[in-house]
């Protein structure tokens, strides 16, 4: 972790605010546009943000955070409680939407899905353009700071004036080459799903797909580098197996989206239920399971 001093919260939108989190100890880690971090709140909770700031800011972190009327304690605690100058500790950066080179990108933005694709936008160069989709402009976080900084690039679509925007018209504007990222309600991922090539669109979900797996049974473990087994029974976590049994093995969502607790696998065929994608050789230990024996690089 990385030991940051909150160095301003300040309204970006209605119903959210901007920290700009400053590194205590020197210089905070690299990190490229589609990242996002692990938050340390004071009051126990880990919350997972997308970093939305400039990535050669090497001394500060920005995310945003909506306040959800749902909370589990995480955006109340932000909106009502944090202050500047509060020490909270920050994961390293990772990154499971990766921007791709493309000779055009098209980026679709719904709400607080413009985090992580703020930075793209940056990033992506004059070829790219931005479908910011909201309520009204006024719920939409940094909607005048995009329009300021790309002009006729940013498209923003208020929903209360004109309805959903027309994905299919949108795709059928793109060149051949092009690459489409999203990020927003479901609703609006499944429209884009529905519209765009699949092999052409990026997506990065709030929430995990609702899936159907076979019913959970108990299995074991052999972790190769402590020599321990460990068993997880049905109803268990394989996350809260290991935990139980003295592996601190970190964690975020638990929903299998935000990949905190990302392990390697030495032997065996996971069950993987997340929605990531684990790359070969690891696992997402909150959600996924295993049929078998595994042998985890623990």
């Amino acid at each position: 972790m990385q030991k940051t001093v909150l160095d301003r919260v300040e309204p970006v939108a209605e119903g959210t605010v901007s920290l700009v989190l400053r590194g205590a100890e020197g210089p905070l880690a690299p990190w490229e546009p589609g990242a996002h971090v692990d938050v340390a709140l004071p009051n126990w909770l880990t919350r997972q943000y997308s970093l939305c700031g400039n990535p050669a800011d090497r001394g500060g972190y920005r995310v945003a955070v909506r306040y959800d009327r749902l909370s589990r304690g995480g955006s109340e605690y932000v909106h009502l409680f944090l202050r500047a100058g509060r020490t909270l500790d920050v994961s390293l950066p990772r990154n499971n939407f990766p921007l791709l080179p493309a000779p055009e990108h098209l980026f679709v933005a719904g709400g607080i899905g413009i985090t992580p694709l703020k930075p793209m936008l940056a990033a992506a160069g004059p070829s790219a353009s931005l479908v910011y989709v909201g309520r009204s402009e006024a719920t939409m976080p940094f909607a005048a700071e995009l329009k300021a900084a790309y002009g006729d690039r940013v498209r923003l679509h208020s929903t209360a004036e004109h309805g959903r925007p027309d994905f299919a018209a949108l795709a059928a504007g793109l060149g051949p080459d092009a690459l489409v990222y999203c990020c927003g309600p479901a609703s609006m991922l499944a429209a884009a799903e529905a519209a765009f090539p699949a092999h052409r669109l990026h997506i990065e979900r709030f929430r995990p797909v609702a899936k159907e797996f076979a019913p959970t049974e108990p299995f074991e473990v052999h972790c190769v580098r402590s020599g321990r087994t460990v068993p997880v029974a049905a109803e268990e976590s394989l996350l809260d197996a290991l935990n139980h049994a003295g592996f601190r093995i970190p964690s975020g969502c638990r929903e299998g989206v935000c990949g905190s607790c990302e392990i390697g696998v030495a032997g065996g065929e996971p069950d993987h239920r997340d929605d990531i994608g684990a790359p070969p050789g690891r696992m997402y230990c909150c959600v996924s399971r295993a049929s078998s024996r595994l042998d985890l690089d623990l």
